[in-house]
């Protein structure tokens, strides 16, 4: 996908004005676009269809793989634009991609365009999705907001991911609301990223599209907000700030990961959606940040979807109190959940009270045995990790790669020590279907006095079979571990 830049006109600021007042939001300030007639106000404010990309744009960010429509229960059928995204490093792939937003009921209906087709599977499976097939056609109904993957045959490069969200209001006017509409954006002229400010709530609407990102830098009370879509863009780094919300945007094919926080306190990242191939395209990272929560994130990339350390870049310090909850991750590469390889040999940090709630994994695939886990810690850098939780985990398919994965370590290429220790594990609720072939999970320590203790196992099963001890095939205990139980 090539980037487009454009130059700002008056015609398209008058359009971004229109569609703004039309809101009701006509003291606000308006960002201004370069945008199409896709873009005008919603018919149906409990079904949001959001604007086609720029004319110039709409083709090369358009994959023809399926035609998706959705509609309210026996009212007309409308088109969704189907975008291109890219997966899987390993076996780069071109995948589909669409996104609205509702409230109450709605129909969804999926034509494959390419080829015949035995079966349909919608993940996660947990949501018992029930479809009918009329005319080559899918069809099934959505009750609520939901982030799926649909998926033909068992093909998982090729997949349709859905982005079924809810309707993410406009704020109400004010001097401190900017607002960016439909169409495309970028930075003001020299600037690097797109401005923000202590205070500021910016609303990025449905079908904006942002060629750049916010960094975010020594501020406070600052909300980004909205279902818009961050397109190829550098990471969105919340650096040094207190009290930050972003809520709802969608990062497509990002250069080098898609977002995090740095040295920073209060933190929520909700609704954030990530799909991407590249190398260290990690999903959300935590560096060296206090009461951070991470909730509703669907992320597909080929790295780390959540990955949480102290010291790391300009992060400095201990990392404590990380919510992550009811999210969807699926890492072509590497960790689904991964905590406390960074920190500061020098200085040593603490990363504690951490946990990962409501979770499910639609696959992993990773083959280099120090990147391995579903559920990982490598303590790295004289950190020590401590009181981290992994509580109702769905695990949903592994190509290669283990479950879990906690250990104490040194890691030739990253480290600048063997980590400290590891006190405190709890799974709860941890369930893997059996789905493909993953190695046996490990835990272990680095030396007598770099040790891994106290962690427990309840209500985890494996293919069906309960964890209640060290197993061939399922569950190496390595030396240096005391303190395993299992219920």
């Amino acid at each position: 996908m090539r980037r487009h830049r454009i130059s700002r006109s008056a015609a398209a600021g008058a359009f971004a004005g229109a569609l703004i007042a039309g809101m009701g939001l006509s003291s606000v300030a308006v960002a201004q676009s370069d945008t199409d007639q896709g873009g005008a106000a919603q018919v149906d404010p409990n079904l949001q269809i959001y604007a086609t990309p720029p004319a110039k744009l709409v083709y090369s960010l358009h994959n023809d793989d399926f035609t998706v429509r959705v509609r309210r229960p026996g009212g007309p059928w409308r088109d969704l634009y189907e975008y291109n995204i890219k997966v899987d490093q390993d076996r780069p792939h071109d995948a589909s991609l669409v996104q609205f937003d509702f409230r109450g009921t709605v129909e969804v209906a999926v034509q494959k365009n390419n080829g015949d087709f035995k079966r349909v599977e919608v993940r996660p499976g947990r949501n018992a999705i029930k479809t009918t097939v009329k005319g080559g056609v899918v069809f099934f109904t959505l009750d609520r907001p939901r982030n799926l993957s649909v998926e033909f045959d068992g093909d998982r490069l090729g997949n349709l991911h859905i982005l079924a969200g809810e309707p993410i209001a406009p704020p109400a006017p004010g001097p401190d609301v900017v607002v960016y509409g439909p169409g495309l954006h970028v930075p003001p002229e020299g600037a690097a990223s797109f401005p923000a400010a202590s205070n500021q709530t910016i609303y990025i609407a449905g079908g904006a599209l942002m060629q750049g990102v916010f960094q975010p830098t020594k501020v406070e009370n600052l909300k980004i907000i909205g279902h818009g879509m961050f397109l190829e863009s550098d990471q969105l780094v919340v650096q040094g700030s207190k009290n930050v919300l972003i809520e709802g945007p969608t990062f497509l094919n990002p250069t080098h990961g898609s977002l995090a926080c740095s040295s920073s306190s209060q933190v929520r990242f909700h609704d954030v959606k990530a799909f991407g191939k590249g190398a260290w395209s990690d999903g959300i990272n935590v560096f060296a940040c206090q009461d951070v929560d991470i909730e509703g994130a669907f992320i597909r990339t080929s790295d780390d979807s959540v990955a949480i350390y102290a010291t790391r870049k300009n992060g400095v310090g201990d990392t404590r109190r990380v919510r992550v909850s009811r999210s969807i991750f699926w890492p072509d590469v590497a960790h689904a959940m991964f905590v406390g390889l960074h920190g500061d040999s020098a200085k040593p940090n603490t990363l504690q009270d951490i946990t990962f709630d409501d979770i499910d994994v639609l696959n992993l695939d990773e083959d280099d045995p120090e990147y391995e886990g579903a559920m990982a810690i490598s303590a790295g850098d004289t950190n020590t990790v401590r009181d981290v939780t992994f509580s109702n985990i769905r695990v949903d398919h592994v190509e290669e790669g283990k479950l879990i994965n906690l250990r104490v370590v040194y890691n030739a290429k990253y480290s600048t020590s063997p980590g400290l220790l590891v006190d405190g594990v709890h799974f709860r609720n941890v369930s893997y279907t059996g789905s493909g072939w993953a190695g046996p999970s490990i835990i272990a320590g680095y030396a007598p006095d770099r040790p891994v203790r106290n962690v427990t196992f309840d209500n985890v099963t494996i293919a069906g079979r309960k964890l209640t001890g060290p197993a061939p095939e399922i569950l190496e205990v390595g030396p240096y571990v005391s303190g395993l139980s299992f219920k």
